[in-house]
């Protein structure tokens, strides 16, 4: 690789527009070298077979601690993605399936269909509290961040008091260039003992909670899941429900809004909600890093020959909009039907809170839809700003009026 090697991740032309880089680099480019924000190279997919295959094959981990792997950040702890941090959630293999299983016995589909109920009427509540302060409103910090801070929280049995920390615990944990290894390293050592004396507690006073039930699961007689995974799986969860549904929550909106057609469209049909989110989550042009896998071994991609050693970013983003794969991938199709896009990911690392993901999304938008039909952007698309400096993208405000 030489000193030409773009900057990694691009930057977007505007906040709801893709990178050009993305189109090009699928038709002659698509396992493309690339420098990470720790200096360090890797190689970037950006076609749809060659992202879901990379995704789908268990060999390969987003456990970037190998000697020759790249470094996501200039950071030790690597950002969200430095397994050490996150525990089994993040490495491989055996132990991560088992991972899942245990996990998957508590967080089930059922339990976040029964909290969809609930995250409507926290909804609504917030939907209040913007419009008695007037428009033009913040709709990220008026309902994006909070509703999903909210459910993370009542999720873990934590308090809604500390929702202010668990935003600012969230941010250190994303970091790509926003904080320094001393700050990051102070957030780590105060989220980490929360947790433990929230744990304590919930020891002694168990609720109808998840984290009440993975003490229950800790506590087992087999032993299989550790304190310090279930530590991680906190931090997961935290950073899984927390900071990317919120993220997606104002760029779900400012995305339906950009184009009026699209509003007028779900308003004159409500039961689109659910196929607009997904085409929504597939059409996202601001989504942030990627998902590195390190390659233990030799491997083809796209027709070439990877070696054993390399890291490789899968962009989920790029993929979803992959002409061969999605017919007409530019434009937003909110009947689009089916979409397997690849926002969760694929295969045996697929995100484990998507169903939670999906049900706050619709919830949000059947609220928003049905309480301000009216609602347009405040500010033209092209102004919208975007969060720098994070492994996830997003908007830092959503103006918005009704």
């Amino acid at each position: 690789m030489s000193d030409s090697v773009p900057e990694y991740p691009f930057r977007n032309p505007t906040a709801l527009e893709p990178p050009p880089e993305w189109a090009r680099l699928r038709e002659s480019c698509p396992v493309a070298p690339i420098r990470l924000a720790s200096g360090d190279e890797a190689l970037l997919l950006t076609r749809y077979d060659d992202v879901k295959q990379v995704l789908s094959d268990p060999r390969f981990t987003r456990q970037l601690d190998a000697g020759d792997a790249a470094r996501v950040t200039a950071n030790e702890s690597g950002g969200v993605f430095g397994a050490d941090r996150m525990g089994v959630a993040a490495a491989g293999g055996e132990a991560h399936q088992q991972w899942r299983r245990l996990i998957g016995r508590s967080f089930t589909a059922k339990r976040v269909t029964a909290m969809r109920p609930r995250i409507e009427a926290m909804a609504e509540q917030l939907v209040d509290a913007m419009t008695a302060q007037g428009a033009p409103a913040d709709l990220v910090g008026a309902l994006g961040f909070p509703l999903p801070v909210w459910v993370i929280c009542d999720l873990l049995g934590v308090p809604d008091a500390d929702r202010d920390r668990f935003s600012y615990w969230s941010d250190t944990m994303l970091s790509l260039t926003r904080y320094e290894q001393a700050e990051i390293d102070r957030s780590e050592a105060a989220f980490t003992a929360y947790l433990q004396e929230h744990i304590a507690a919930k020891r002694e006073r168990p609720g109808d909670d998840l984290l009440s039930e993975l003490i229950t699961i800790v506590d087992a007689a087999d032993g299989r899941l550790t304190e310090m995974v279930m530590l991680g799986t906190a931090r997961a969860l935290l950073v899984a429900g927390h900071e990317t549904t919120a993220n997606m929550i104002g760029k779900m909106t400012a995305m339906l809004l950009a184009d009026r057609t699209r509003w007028q469209e779900l308003l004159a049909d409500p039961s689109l909600v659910r196929t607009a989110v997904e085409e929504v989550l597939r059409f996202d042009a601001n989504p942030g890093f990627g998902m590195p896998r390190y390659l233990s071994e030799e491997i083809e991609v796209g027709g070439r020959r990877l070696p054993a050693g390399t890291t490789v970013v899968c962009s989920m983003a790029s993929a979803n909009r992959d002409e061969q794969t999605f017919d007409r991938a530019d434009t937003m199709d909110l009947r689009r039907s089916p979409n397997a896009h690849l926002a969760f990911g694929v295969g045996p690392y697929a995100c484990l809170g998507q169903a939670l993901a999906r049900t706050e999304l619709q919830a949000v938008l059947a609220v928003l839809l049905r309480r301000l039909p009216g609602l347009e952007l405040a500010v033209p698309p092209g102004e919208l700003p975007t969060r720098e400096g994070l492994v996830v993208g997003g908007l830092r405000q959503v103006p918005v009026r009704w």
